[in-house]
């Protein structure tokens, strides 16, 4: 057996994880005076010194058409993907799902949309709503005091708007809308369907020494002025400041080391760069590896107390995994945005408004085919193009060559507005994770498989976004492009598409029907603590990252405080 390496020193807190819920862990425990070493299993990365935000789509082959050379494209920094040679995983049969790991320093805080929702009131008890999931332990009231301090760190704009289970919070000012927004929303209005200023973690205003966003609209490239939320640009540099942080990158966790006490005593992981095994010892752990990454931390951290595994007692770990309902590429065609003359229309990184989920009575009185809501997100404008903007329009263009099909490209361009749902999954008994007893990956860490299954509840709401669509398309003077039907689940996305992931480790009240208390500490070990979306016990149809970062800041503060 090879030589394994341990550290002499004691932490007073092991991080795995740089991402939202690591990197809040991080920023919270260094600033109470915690010692903490914390291990991201990808590459350093520096945003000012490496993000591609000003390269144009032009700079590179075919406008960056998808290479299998590069399945992250060429500008996203998020290192990782869907398949990463050497860190497989399973499905069970029957079972589709896509798993995206980012491995790099922040993880997918670097790449993501950066919609910044506070969950509501509803959110927190759905089972008491409708009868169907389950109630988080804790209400929307217990965690508003952490959505505040967040956003004030982070920088959110939006606007107060009163709505029903969507929360107002501490907003700088939005953007103003873009010309096809404008049109979108009058379409709604019309319907009575609310489309608001969306809410993102972006800045329009200086924020403690940030500047604000300069419209460039490459966000999902991570933002090398620190404009808007990432965890390298905004939780680890105050971290590291106090002096009480120490980082170790390309640190593949094994699993948790168990003493003869009953407690966590450090982690065990493996340094990719050398092969060597290093255990590092810690008063407490703090998981944030991702929801999938931390059950499956959990479950091979096998000992004599735990044999299947830690936290998994009454075999919890893995159960409940959910993502959000996707309903993608539904489009319009509209008419009356042809030939436009060229405009500026960057803005930030993503969506200047969307549509908040907005039929809640009904929902609550049983006049729809699902129980829990969706949110809409849509697109369009004149921005820089890129590869794939025109698929799908060749009818409308009508054929054409050379200067006829410029000049073609030229009228339509812009003409065309995407629409996505969001919506919410209620947990089943057929969706978990377990590990493949047969699979381990280039470390010789055994492998996660997966079995999930979306219910009827998931696919009629997928069928009743797309009647959304379509029907605001119309009404805004569109053509509604693409078909769906019952034969594809009227288009539903794949699971772990939309890279909402969440569960798998839920927290509860009743430790025989949960992996950790209310404060996300496991019941079976009570100086491990987990700070990512694993502990959550629902998916709502808003985001996950806020309700991460502030669940992260509550639990990092408890764990503190029992420190």
């Amino acid at each position: 057996m090879p030589e394994v390496i341990r550290s002499p020193k004691v932490y007073d807190a092991i991080i795995v994880g740089s991402g939202a819920g690591g990197g809040m862990a991080a920023y919270v425990l260094t600033q109470a005076g915690a010692k903490c070493l914390l291990l991201e299993a990808g590459d350093w990365y520096d945003t000012a010194k490496e993000s591609t935000m000003f390269q144009w789509p032009y700079n590179v082959p075919q406008r960056g058409l998808y290479d299998p050379g590069k399945p992250n494209g060429y500008f996203d920094p998020g290192y990782g993907g869907w398949h990463i040679p050497g860190e497989p995983y399973t499905n069970a049969p029957g079972s589709d799902w896509l798993w995206w790991r980012s491995r790099v320093l922040g993880g997918r805080t670097n790449h993501w949309g950066r919609i910044s929702l506070r969950w509501g009131p509803y959110d927190f008890k759905p089972y008491s709503r409708d009868g169907k999931g389950f109630d988080w332990p804790i209400s929307y009231e217990d965690l508003a005091p952490y959505y505040d301090k967040t956003e004030e760190l982070i920088g959110v704009f939006g606007t107060a708007e009163g709505l029903e289970n969507t929360p107002d919070g501490k907003f700088l000012p939005p953007p103003r809308p873009r010309c096809y927004e404008l049109l979108v929303q009058k379409a709604c209005r019309k319907l009575g369907i609310p489309c608001i200023p969306s809410r993102l973690s972006i800045l329009t205003k200086p924020l403690h020494g940030r500047p604000p966003c300069h419209y460039c609209g490459q966000c999902g490239r991570s933002c090398g002025t620190s404009s808007n939320f990432s965890s390298p640009t905004v939780l680890l540099p105050p971290a590291m400041a106090t002096g009480n942080l120490e980082v170790r990158c390309n640190a593949m966790g094994r699993e948790v080391i168990m003493g003869r006490d009953g407690l966590a005593k450090g982690v065990s992981y493996i340094d990719k760069k050398t092969r060597r095994e290093y255990q590092v010892r810690g008063k407490m752990v703090m998981l944030a590896a991702s929801s999938c990454e931390t059950a499956r931390l959990l479950l091979n951290s096998k000992s004599p107390a735990h044999p299947d595994g830690l936290g998994n007692s009454n075999g919890c770990v893995g159960k409940y995994l959910m993502d959000t309902v996707g309903a993608d590429g539904s489009a319009g065609y509209f008419p009356a945005m042809t030939s436009m003359p060229p405009h500026n229309e960057d803005g930030v990184g993503g969506m200047h408004l969307y549509m908040p989920w907005w039929n809640y009575q009904k929902q609550f009185r049983h006049e729809l085919p699902f129980s829990r809501g969706f949110h809409i997100e849509f697109g369009g404008g004149h921005g820089m193009p890129h590869a794939g903007d025109f698929f799908g329009s060749e009818q409308i263009l009508g054929g054409g060559y050379g200067l006829e099909l410029k000049q073609g490209i030229r009228r339509i361009y812009g003409a065309f507005i995407g629409f996505s749902c969001r919506g919410e999954m209620i947990p089943n008994d057929e969706s978990f994770c377990e590990i493949d007893r047969n699979t381990v990956d280039e470390w010789g860490i055994p492998v996660l498989k997966f079995h999930f299954k979306w219910s009827d509840e998931e696919i009629q709401m997928a069928k009743f976004a797309r009647e959304a669509f379509r029907e605001i398309i119309l009404t805004a003077g569109g053509e509604s492009q693409g078909t769906y039907s019952s034969e594809n689940n009227w288009g539903i996305s794949r699971g772990g598409e939309i890279i909402h992931e969440v569960g798998a480790c839920r927290m509860g009240s009743d430790r025989n029907k949960s992996v950790a208390n209310p404060y996300c500490q496991l019941w079976d070990c009570k100086n491990v603590f987990l700070t990512d979306g694993s502990p959550f016990v629902s998916n709502a149809d808003k985001n996950p990252t806020l309700t991460i970062l502030a669940l992260a800041w509550r639990t990092s503060e408890y764990a503190a405080r029992q420190a």
